[in-house]
């Protein structure tokens, strides 16, 4: 179990990093704002499991696998760019209701949906896995005990901070939503808004290959 001295600093690295605005954010207020503060939630919580499982691979050594064989690292990127332009494409032909119950019905239905591709999503940005192994060993010690329970607690720190960091864009976007479910030319515009979210995450996942 790491210190309380190195839990509190990691806490603050952690929401400074939370509260800059970034894809992460950015997907999660977009479909907040599209789809309601159900579809925003499902999806922050599919992100978070998706930081977990990278906190395991960190931990199991897993990670270190993309630093070693820089072709996994290209192939998952591109996999993952396919997987958000497949989300961009389900976002644009989408069919909008205009009747604000039966976008909250349609939100509630598909939440679990919202969770699978908030998480793979996560999964499949190798990026992030590199995120986690860069920073997560400077706050772990092996006179703290298990390296991989350490680790496993800095993620929970991270989603915890997280959870109240994109919790409040959450509530803000989902108030557009309500807006938007009035209009339902308006609430088509969110729908490409969204798709276009997704594809400038793809582009810039395919086309950034700094690590």
């Amino acid at each position: 179990m790491p210190e309380l001295s190195t839990l509190l600093l990691f806490a603050t690295a952690a929401l400074a990093l939370t509260m800059t605005p970034g894809p992460d954010m950015l997907l999660i207020a977009s479909r907040s704002a599209a789809q309601g503060r159900v579809a925003g939630l499902a999806t922050w919580a599919g992100i978070a499991a998706g930081t977990y499982f990278h906190a395991l691979a960190a931990a199991l050594g897993l990670s270190q696998l993309f630093l070693a064989v820089p072709i996994a690292y290209d192939i998952v990127r591109y996999i993952g760019a396919a997987y958000l332009l497949y989300l961009a494409w389900g976002a644009f032909t989408a069919n909008t209701p205009t009747n604000p119950k039966t976008t909250k019905k349609r939100a509630n239905q598909t939440a679990t949906l919202m969770f699978q591709q908030g998480f793979l999503t996560n999964l499949l940005n190798p990026k992030m896995a590199i995120f986690v192994l860069a920073l997560f060993p400077q706050f772990v010690t092996p006179q703290s005990g298990s390296i991989a329970v350490q680790i496993m607690v800095l993620a929970t720190v991270l989603n915890g901070i997280g959870f109240f960091v994109n919790g409040t864009v959450i509530l803000a976007a989902s108030r557009v939503s309500h807006s938007l479910s009035q209009n339902g030319m308006l609430a088509k515009w969110s729908q490409y808004a969204l798709g276009t979210v997704f594809a400038a995450l793809a582009a810039r996942l395919a086309f950034d290959t700094s690590r």
